[in-house]
């Protein structure tokens, strides 16, 4: 009986935790969603959160390099702490212009990786041929397109990415959610323990 009550008490436990992992994406599924409407402002949001991380970032490690102190790792703790104090400051502060800034560097990273891809499937030519050389087209025509509209694509580029990003993000949760539940729902049902018996 203690053990019944014991397993009980665990599949509830192992329930309520999935459901607050679905409840969760479903949260960020909307997020994406409201996100990929205002792209402009998942676009400023987003830098926001990363100058923060920066900064938060910074000066964590700073606190770091200071307990750290007397070792060999204190002034490079000190650099690279300071290093990320300086970016978050500059992208609390300028958001638009980072933005603008890391949507020419993922446009160059698309081309680079399109260009890469193109080139790898004409040489290589191995069983994912025609895959990569589609995957190369993507990318260099998504590049292409990211930088023909530079500035103006830095408002909403990076919005669009981080907006997908949490879409996806939620819908893999709900989905893990959704599935955990079941399969304690499975488990949990009580049913015969013992062998099953000849026809």
């Amino acid at each position: 009986m203690v053990k019944a009550g014991k397993r009980t008490d665990r599949a509830a436990s192992l329930h309520r935790g999935f459901s607050l992992l679905a409840v969760l994406g479903v949260i960020l599924v909307l997020a994406g969603l409201v996100g990929l409407f205002y792209t402009a402002i998942a676009t400023l949001t987003s830098m926001l959160l990363f100058g923060w991380l920066l900064l938060i970032g910074g000066i964590v490690g700073l606190l770091h390099a200071v307990q750290a102190r007397g070792t060999s790792f204190f002034w490079l703790g000190v650099v690279v702490a300071a290093l990320n104090i300086a970016a978050g400051v500059v992208v609390i502060r300028l958001p638009h212009a980072a933005a603008a800034a890391l949507t020419m560097f993922a446009a160059l990273l698309f081309l680079s990786a399109g260009l890469f891809r193109l080139v790898g499937s004409m040489v290589v030519r191995g069983p994912q041929f025609g895959w990569t050389l589609l995957l190369g087209v993507f990318d260099l025509l998504l590049g292409v397109l990211v930088l023909g509209h530079w500035p103006s694509s830095s408002q909403y580029v990076i919005g669009a990415f981080f907006s997908l990003a949490l879409l996806f993000d939620g819908l893999g949760l709900v989905a893990t959610g959704y599935g955990g539940r079941r399969i304690v729902g499975l488990v949990s049902e009580p049913g015969p323990r013992g062998p099953i018996p000849p026809d």
